[in-house]
């Protein structure tokens, strides 16, 4: 990258390190537990709700608070902003596709990672159906520009 959006020399090792902090958190939470997630999923143990309330609280402050003392990100010297999404027919399906991934697997594609390192091995199931998925979604849309079937931004 160059120019103004030349990224930092530490902005890698800084991602590794987020990365590092977020799993921990999820470890530590319980989060990386499917069982764990499935219960609160089914409302039986609300105790990951006080999880996310926090996570929530943390990024709501952030991302309203930095721009009152930056004007562009510091380790990337971009600028600030938002970006909207529609509110559309894809991101309506992908989110209950999502969510019913979510829910028969009982973890979530960031907290599946952060399964490994508490030993559940099991998860490497999950895993590799996240990157059929993904790959088969990929498929899809590419075949989809190929025929000439108008793809959408959101595709």
């Amino acid at each position: 990258m160059a120019g103004e959006h030349e990224q930092h020399p530490l902005f890698l090792p800084l991602v590794f390190v987020g990365g590092l902090i977020f799993g921990f958190g999820l470890g530590f939470s319980h989060m990386a537990q499917p069982e764990v997630v499935l219960n609160f999923l089914q409302l039986e143990d609300l105790g990951l709700l006080f999880v996310m309330f926090g996570a929530a609280v943390v990024t709501g402050i952030t991302f309203f608070g930095i721009k009152q003392f930056r004007t562009k990100a510091p380790l990337t010297n971009a600028a600030y902003g938002r970006r909207l999404k529609t509110l559309d027919r894809n991101v309506v399906l992908g989110g209950g596709v999502f969510g019913v991934g979510w829910g028969l697997s009982g973890i979530c594609p960031g907290a599946a990672y952060a399964s490994l390192g508490v030993g559940n091995v099991v998860i490497l199931y999950g895993i590799a159906g996240m990157f059929v998925g993904a790959y088969l979604q990929g498929y899809w849309r590419s075949s989809r520009a190929e025929s000439g079937t108008p793809a959408s931004a959101a595709d």
